[in-house]
């Protein structure tokens, strides 16, 4: 008593002057006390509401799942009560007799496993006051103890406290701890396993039974003895207990590495019409901290399809999705491989998505990248074939058919020579013929076809631009596919003819929840008429002639359901692809070397082609995709007028045979380029006139299959 006595008095000097000061803060915080809220992981979900993955912050990765007290078994709650407070339910805060037994350390011989802290001081140190280690943060936690019980009830504290406490890995709350060391739901925890969560509270990294199993079973003995003295296990339960082995693996929450889901992370981060927050810190802290629940469009079973098709379909592969390349550059060996994306016309949504050989080997997603993107050859001669049908031109006019022909466009003094043979435009398509092409762009007019790729859905810079990096106009060989797109907005533009000219805004995400259930964000659709219903049918009427006897013969569907596309192949074959649709689905499929403008040469595939590698690609998804499913027809267009010559063609300056004859002559107008917004419509209907030299042309593609 004497020795008490002199602690207390010792403890009174120590506390008097700072007495003032200590119960001037807590007044402070008298009338009502807030928690802070819980940071909780992020879900992310499938089109059919499977997870596919949690997002927690990497710099600090709070891995927590909220649960309520009453789906938390006795096995826990008994266990935590008896190792960190088990007197919880009869003190009102602070309890004095713990803080006195802990202030004379080992008084029982090592087997103390009690601090001196109540659950609910811990409850405040953690979400108000801090851990800093004086004696007037001490005091306004206790201060603060006594308010919190008498504004919340006991089980509120608790399962606050069950939520928030640590227990290593990452894992906050029992529930994420339960995952995190058993791998499953903190409900099915038996005793040996709820007790090892409780041991776990003290000191996670010193008792975690990966690193230090003995510690740990030491600990886990001590709890056990606290549920005896606790009366709530007998002793031959626990011995039966004693006999539960340690857990041996951690099971690390599913992270969104995929290309799929990390596209759907970005655009949360980024975008601020989700609803998530007008800051970037605030939609930080929302995605990975908020406990949101995203929905998304992705179609598990298609995107397995697809997955499945690459890999049975690449050539050489590594068995890694990837072949073997040597950069001409500097003789070293890289790698290629093949994207894609697949659109639902009729909404948008994007169901499948394969940015690279795998996110684990390479993280830069190529199914999206568009500036500079990839060079699509030959596939953009479909917005030629839309601008003309869009302007009165029929399937069956025509241009004839010489072997080549040359241009010499204003402000340059070189000529420009293109091959292939001419005939109508549904032949010149089946052929893929650059001269056939470049001259019914002329036709079209190039300044139209850049704004018809626009309308329908491309989102990439199509013109060239000036020192200044401002936009002038579209190169002149823009039929023939030299500037960059992505997958996606290729599958996204084709999609349009897919929905009769209805162009919808591809989308991942469909709706987003916050913790609550409250619907935070809901997916709402815009489609536009971005071109004529009978200009949208006529091109798919080309198009599956293609597929049919064209250079897309290897995307045939198995099944026989009718499918349009078109095959695109770039200089020395550096990139090739097949964008190709059904009614239901578009997709575009790109191979090439991911670093960029490297021939397929160099990878042992000469003469590579879109039609002879991402075509079949095409053709083995779309078999596997309408194996068991019903043949939709495409709508049928309206009958046109009978073919006849397209007319004379802007700086055709000689062929292979006798130049055309003109029914009418374009007159020039001056082009003020469109906002690249993938809208607009109208415009000049012949090339512009800005100087194109040979420094900002880029390389003119083959074209063809």
């Amino acid at each position: 008593m004497a020795a008490l006595v002199g602690v207390m008095t010792a403890s009174l000097a120590a506390i008097g002057p700072q007495i003032g000061k200590v119960v001037s803060a807590h007044r402070s915080d008298h009338d009502r006390i807030s928690l802070k809220p819980l940071a909780e992981r992020s879900y992310i979900y499938d089109s059919a509401g499977q997870l596919q993955g949690t997002m927690t912050n990497r710099n600090d990765p709070q891995n927590r799942s909220q649960v309520s007290l009453d789906k938390i078994p006795a096995t826990v709650k008994d266990s935590v009560l008896a190792a960190e407070d088990a007197n919880f339910y009869k003190h009102k805060g602070v309890n004095v007799r713990s803080i006195l037994r802990a202030a004379n350390a080992n008084i029982e011989g090592g087997g103390v496993s009690q601090g001196g802290s109540t659950i609910t001081q811990q409850v405040v140190k953690n979400s108000l006051v801090g851990d800093q280690q004086d004696l007037s943060r001490k005091l306004r936690e206790a201060f603060l103890a006594v308010e919190l019980e008498k504004q919340m009830s006991k089980n509120e504290i608790l399962e606050y406290y069950l939520n928030s406490v640590y227990f290593g890995g990452g894992a906050y709350g029992v529930q994420a701890a339960s995952e995190y060391y058993f791998n499953k739901d903190v409900g099915a925890l038996n005793w040996a396993e709820g007790a090892l969560l409780a041991s776990l509270i003290r000191s996670p990294n010193y008792y975690n039974p990966f690193k230090h199993p003995d510690v740990a079973r030491k600990r886990r003995s001590i709890v056990f003895k606290r549920l005896i003295a606790t009366h709530k296990l007998t002793k031959d339960e626990v011995a039966y207990s004693e006999f539960f082995p340690l857990p041996t693996t951690p099971n690390k929450p599913v992270p969104p590495y995929d290309y799929f889901v990390e596209e759907v992370k970005q655009q949360l981060l980024a975008d601020p019409k989700f609803g998530l927050g007008a800051t970037e810190a605030a939609r930080n802290h929302t995605v990975f901290e908020g406990g949101i629940k995203v929905y998304t469009t992705l179609d598990n079973d298609l995107q397995a399809k697809a997955i499945a098709a690459r890999n049975q379909t690449l050539p050489h592969n590594n068995g890694d999705a990837t072949f073997n390349v040597t950069d001409p550059k500097t003789g070293q060996l890289t790698f290629g491989t093949e994207a894609m994306a697949t659109i639902q016309p009729n909404s948008g949504a994007v169901r499948a998505m394969v940015g690279g050989p795998g996110f684990d080997k390479y993280q830069f997603n190529l199914a999206v990248e568009r500036d500079p993107g990839r060079q699509p050859g030959s596939t953009m001669k479909a917005f030629v074939l839309a601008t003309l049908f869009e302007k009165g031109f029929v399937p069956s006019d025509s241009l004839p058919s010489t072997g080549s022909c040359s241009f010499k466009f204003p402000g340059t003094s070189e000529v420009s020579t293109y091959k292939g043979p001419g005939g109508s435009i549904t032949a010149m398509t089946q052929a893929s013929s650059n001269c056939g092409f470049m001259r019914l762009g002329q036709v079209a007019g190039i300044p139209d076809v850049a704004q018809m790729a626009n309308r329908v859905g491309i989102k990439s810079q199509l013109y060239l631009t000036d020192s200044d990096g401002n936009p002038t106009a579209p190169p002149n060989n823009l039929p023939l596919g030299t500037m960059g797109v992505s997958p996606l907005d290729m599958a996204s533009a084709y999609a349009t003819f897919a929905n009769d000219g209805v162009y919808n805004e591809p989308y991942l995400v469909e709706k987003i929840v916050d913790r609550t259930g409250k619907v935070l964000y809901q997916h709402q659709g815009a489609p536009v008429q971005a071109i004529k219903v009978q200009t949208a049918r006529l091109v798919s009427q080309v198009l599956q002639a293609n597929v049919i006897g064209g250079t897309g013969k290897n995307a045939r569907i198995d099944s026989g359901q009718p499918a349009a596309g078109k095959t695109g192949t770039t200089n020395d074959s550096t990139d090739v692809w097949f964008v190709g649709y059904t009614p239901e689905f578009a997709t575009a499929i790109w191979m090439g070397a991911p670093k960029g403008s490297i021939s397929l040469a160099n990878a042992g595939l000469q003469g590579a082609t879109g039609g002879r590698y991402p075509a079949a690609t095409w053709g083995r998804l779309y078999s596997m995709i309408y194996a068991n499913r019903a043949t939709v027809p495409f709508p049928e267009a309206e009958r046109t007028r009978s073919g006849r010559s397209v007319g004379k063609v802007p700086y055709l300056i000689g062929s292979g045979s006798a130049t055309t004859t003109s029914r009418r002559t374009r007159p020039t107008r001056t082009y003020t380029p469109p906002a690249n917004n993938g809208g607009g419509g109208g415009g000049a209907t012949t090339p512009a006139t800005t100087p194109d030299t040979v420094a900002t042309r880029p390389p003119i593609p083959l074209g063809g299959g």
